[in-house]
């Protein structure tokens, strides 16, 4: 896909960004050499290729699902102006 100057300013204008003369002129070239790119990535046959999740064929390392802390909510909440069943209690901000 070619791109020429409107393409760039019309480009710009959306993006809310101002480009004034040799910017235009590099832009376009810039978005040109990307496009290009793109082009050649559309180029490769990809049939028969599953995507993958991540590029590296790897499993994630799990830690096991053990309990390593103790229960100290009796002791944190002792401190709490207010508390019911387990909970803080807040006062009211919304009537």
């Amino acid at each position: 896909m070619a791109l020429d100057r409107s393409d760039v300013e019309q480009i710009a204008h959306l993006a809310r960004i101002a480009l004034h003369g040799d910017d235009i002129t590099a832009t376009t070239d810039k978005l040109a050499g990307i496009m290009g790119l793109i082009d050649q990535l559309q180029a490769v046959d990809t049939s028969g290729i599953e995507p993958l999740a991540h590029p590296l064929e790897t499993t994630q390392r799990l830690r096991t699902d053990a309990v390593t802390e103790i229960n100290q909510r009796d002791a944190l909440q002792a401190i709490a102006p207010a508390t019911e069943q387990g909970l803080y209690l807040v006062p009211r901000v919304i009537e």
